[in-house]
């Protein structure tokens, strides 16, 4: 199941990019899959006792000022995220942008963890982890070293999934400090979809009205484009499920694994219009899992210490 949570977010990123593809609009498609994601998670809360305990405990530690405010943009931060992912996947493909996120999430997580963004006090940063962050650093240069000669290849668009991978890294460590009070990973995703899905259509609404750029109807299919809202929602519901009895650190290397191997196929069986799998892709696939695996046994090592 760990595995598979990093299936569903490279099932998502296709599903998210085929559709600003068909509608030409990433913003909107971000806006509908994150909207969709609103709906299901909302549902689920009128139904659940411990959702609605989640949202007073987190109400409660705002009002208290235990709970800063402004870390409540984590869910801005994560409809910024789809709306990047929307415009950059149909562009690069599916493994590349894994690898651009993946490489981000562990730069961030040095200045995260360094500075105390999660609540839990700043912690020093190993040798370890600085090689972690380069060997991923080194994988995106690989993954696309065939393609820096073809003009029609946005180098751009590699830089944007890494610093969509660096606001994942935040949005994590805001969700942790917003965990510690809701206690209820279903309480702090509604959050998340609320503010993604207001600052979506804000987004979309200035666009509009002061670019003049159009709104779509939605297209007709294939189905499967609309699974991105629905697939963010599976995530949520079995990493809060695994990770209980993995352990982050366990779940953390079985999920990079799932979406590593789960972008290369998807890939394979189903391109975007001129994304090729290379073996410079592949082995950048495998440094990266490389460097997340020498970055978690960082945290291993010094657990065991203590």
């Amino acid at each position: 199941m760990a595995a598979a949570t990093g299936v569903l977010i490279a099932i998502q990123a296709r599903s998210n990019g085929q559709l600003s593809h068909l509608i030409s609009n990433s913003v909107e498609a971000a806006l509908i899959s994150f909207s969709s994601g609103l709906v299901i998670v909302a549902i689920f809360a009128l139904f659940s006792a411990s959702m609605k305990k989640g949202i007073k405990e987190l109400r409660s530690a705002v009002q208290q000022n235990l709970l800063p405010k402004w870390s409540l943009v984590a869910g801005a931060m994560g409809g910024v995220v789809i709306g990047m992912q929307t415009h950059v996947l149909p562009l690069i493909g599916v493994a590349i942008y894994s690898v651009g996120t993946i490489s981000g999430q562990t730069m961030i997580s040095l200045l995260v963890d360094r500075i105390g963004l999660t609540g839990g006090g700043k912690k020093e940063i190993s040798p370890r982890r600085i090689i972690a962050a380069v060997t991923t650093i080194l994988a995106v240069v690989v993954s696309v070293l065939d393609r820096l000669s073809v003009s029609h290849f946005q180098i751009l668009a590699v830089v944007l999934a890494i610093i969509s991978g660096c606001l994942i890294g935040v949005q994590r460590a805001l969700n942790g400090r917003i965990n510690q009070y809701s206690r209820q990973n279903f309480t702090t995703s509604l959050l998340n979809f609320i503010m993604g899905t207001a600052a979506l259509l804000l987004i979309l609404l200035f666009r509009v009205i002061f670019s003049h750029e159009k709104v779509y109807s939605l297209p007709s299919g294939p189905w499967w484009i609309y699974l991105g809202g629905v697939t963010g929602v599976i995530y949520i519901a079995f990493s809060a499920t695994v990770v209980q009895h993995l352990g982050v650190l366990t779940f953390t290397l079985f999920s990079v694994g799932g979406q590593l191997f789960g972008s290369l196929i998807i890939d394979l069986v189903s391109p975007i219009s001129g994304v090729h799998v290379t073996g410079y892709l592949v082995a950048g696939i495998l440094m990266t899992y490389v460097g997340v695996v020498v970055g978690g046994q960082s945290r291993l090592f010094r657990r065991k210490l203590k």
